[in-house]
């Protein structure tokens, strides 16, 4: 019976032990855990992007900034990193961002880097080397045993100090101090919150720090979601809070509702809404994109035939 009860027993703690290295079992938070090969990612990224997406950041020793990045969190209480444990990571990544090429955000992230085109219109902060290498990434560490946690990790309202979040806080600060010239807003007027949250990274990060001296004015770009309803528009409901805040400071500023643009790259996947129309008014209004496509692909084709004509 000893035996039995020894064996059951055993049974019992490998099952567990097992349950937890698939991480199947004891996930402390509801967060997803630290993401897999986390230091391969960020070197990568890192070399990828000083070669290859903005090379005129200059020279950056990648495996200094993974070191000064890991030493933020590693072996440390995950409710307890706070930005300034980033304070080396950010100087080893910090650059130049060109005056007229900042581009803040809301609620519409993957609109933004679909149009600031991977730095080459403009560079948002998830595409200054401080953001490229950790964006989308999840990370935080343990006091235990690998010093990091791959089952989970704390989301915000479950801990304010976590490590992702403070890693973004002091990167938003960072970024509008080092912005100039024209500074680009794109928000979301068919968020529920409202195009500017009152509880955001814009609003509590990156408007108290920009550096006016630096600012010439605000330009703000506030597009629907396509198939979503208009639900703030300039002048009106947030973003007339967003105005007042800026002429309190001094700012001079414009806003653009359905900034064309912008527009037209959601249209992208929407090639047959009304609202993608070639023409706003007009015979050509029920002119699809399709069409126009087929249309610069016949110019496109001819073009080709008529300088193999002249070879």
């Amino acid at each position: 019976m000893r035996v039995i009860e020894v064996s059951l027993f055993l049974a019992l703690v490998l099952r567990a032990k097992v349950g937890q290295a698939e991480g199947v079992s004891n996930s402390r938070w509801t967060g997803a855990g630290t993401t897999h090969n986390l230091e391969s990612i960020v070197i990568g990224r890192c070399n990828s992007y000083i070669r290859l997406v903005n090379p005129s950041v200059g020279e950056k020793n990648c495996s200094q900034i993974w070191e000064a990045f890991q030493l933020a969190f590693v072996n440390k209480d995950p409710c307890s990193v706070l930005p300034s444990d980033y304070g080396l990571y950010i100087n080893l990544t910090i650059h130049k961002i060109p005056p007229n090429k900042s581009l803040f955000w809301e609620n519409n992230k993957l609109l933004v880097h679909r149009y600031a085109d991977k730095a080459r219109r403009f560079i948002p902060l998830g595409d200054s080397l401080m953001g490229w290498i950790v964006d989308d990434l999840n990370w935080c560490g343990q006091m235990s045993y690998p010093g990091v946690d791959y089952i989970s990790c704390p989301t915000t309202s479950e801990c304010e100090n976590n490590a992702i979040e403070s890693l973004w806080r002091i990167a938003s600060v960072t970024y509008a101090r080092i912005s100039s010239g024209i500074i680009y807003i794109m928000l979301n007027g068919s968020s529920p919150g409202g195009a500017f949250p009152s509880k955001s990274f814009l609003a509590d990060y990156e408007l108290p720090n920009f550096q006016s001296a630096q600012v010439s004015r605000f330009e703000i770009w506030v597009n629907d979601e396509i198939e979503g309803p208009d639900l703030d528009s300039c002048g009106t409901g947030s973003l007339k809070t967003l105005g007042n805040l800026l002429d309190s400071n001094g700012y001079k500023y414009s806003c653009t509702d359905k900034y064309r643009p912008v527009q037209l790259i959601q249209c992208v996947d929407f090639p047959r809404d009304h609202r993608c129309a070639l023409c706003s008014s007009g015979s050509i209004m029920e002119t699809s994109a399709p069409i126009f496509l087929q249309l610069a692909i016949l110019v496109v084709s001819f073009g080709q035939i008529h300088l193999q004509s002249t070879m």
